[in-house]
């Protein structure tokens, strides 16, 4: 998946501070992406108030349940630098190939990991048989002192659980509750895919250190007494050492948090840099086909290559954080 729309708005996410204990809802918007096999998600990050949750840059939703995309999702060869993907598959399966040689399939409960640094190629596509159903995929903004590194992929197929009395779930990336993921994080983060049961009444602990979110995938639940219900982010801000969820019908939600970011941030199309001129020196790589930052994808021919977007007329400007 990726921010394949064909007039992409910029985004600078600028250093945050501490934004304090939050409770506000961003609703999700539905974007059509482009391509020949174009597809529509529901997209939570980034808002205009809110480019970011510590380095979590970019959240969308696919799901086969979406009457634009009732079979999942095709996706062409396109490129990305200065950024990580996170793709967990909820439904259904997935194929990845990319510009370092992988070429996998995902499941359900298995969690893709790319890394771009200077940049990569990759496509995903649906396996024969096998509709791509629903899933997440997210953004982490890699760091100044990492978003150079070589681009490499990563597969997870066992990923550590976390328990509380009427919830499970499994940690994508970062550390909750003592359960730690083996997946690479190049800044302080969390990811996690939790199931309230019917019932329930807990306390999920937080690090008052980080700023986080929750997205509900299915059911409803309240937080902190607020209810929350599929189609909007509920940003909960910083310095909070937990938060209590409490369900009657059962959900699932996904928690995300870091600690918030300190840099500047330029987003537009499949690329997060520091200033238009990098981002459009990546454009420019990608349309003139640069084989030394965008191998060709094994497997695909140069055709099937998704062109970039042009530049929007005026300097890439900032987006302003509210808080």
């Amino acid at each position: 998946m990726s921010d394949l729309e064909s007039r992409p708005e910029e985004s600078l996410c600028e250093p945050s501070g501490r934004p304090g204990p939050r409770a506000e809802f961003f609703p999700s918007r539905e974007v059509p992406l482009g391509g020949v096999r174009g597809v529509t998600v529901h997209r939570s990050l980034p808002q205009r108030d809110l480019p970011t949750v510590g380095a979590w840059c970019f959240l969308d939703y696919f799901g086969s349940n979406s009457p634009a995309n009732p079979q999942g999702h095709d996706i062409d060869p396109h490129p990305h630098i200065g950024l990580q993907t996170v793709t967990w598959p909820l439904e259904g399966r997935i194929r990845h190939r990319d510009s370092v040689g992988s070429d996998v399939e995902i499941r359900p409960g298995q969690l893709n990991l790319m890394t771009s640094g200077r940049g990569i190629a990759h496509s995903e596509y649906r396996v024969p048989g096998h509709p791509s159903g629903r899933g997440l995929q997210l953004w982490i903004a890699l760091p100044d002192e990492s978003r150079g590194i070589a681009p490499h992929f990563e597969q997870h197929r066992e990923l550590p659980g976390f328990e509380l009395p009427g919830v499970s779930g499994t940690v994508l990336i970062g550390s909750l509750g003592g359960a730690t993921s083996p997946a690479t994080a190049y800044t302080p983060i969390v990811g996690a895919d939790l199931r309230v049961d019917a019932g329930t009444d807990a306390r999920l602990p937080l690090d008052p250190a980080f700023e986080h979110a929750v997205l509900v995938v299915d059911g409803a639940l309240s937080v902190d007494g607020t209810p929350v219900e599929p189609g909007s982010l509920f940003y909960l801000g910083s310095d909070r050492t937990g938060i209590r969820v409490h369900d009657t019908a059962g959900a699932q939600l996904l928690l995300i948090g870091g600690e918030p970011l300190d840099e500047d941030l330029v987003m537009w199309w499949n690329f997060v840099g520091r200033s238009h001129e990098e981002i459009e020196a990546a454009r420019n790589d990608w349309e003139k086909h640069d084989l030394e930052r965008f191998p060709d994808i094994a497997g695909h021919t140069p055709q099937q290559r998704i062109p970039a977007p042009p530049l929007p007329g005026l300097h890439l400007k900032p987006r302003k954080r509210r808080y």
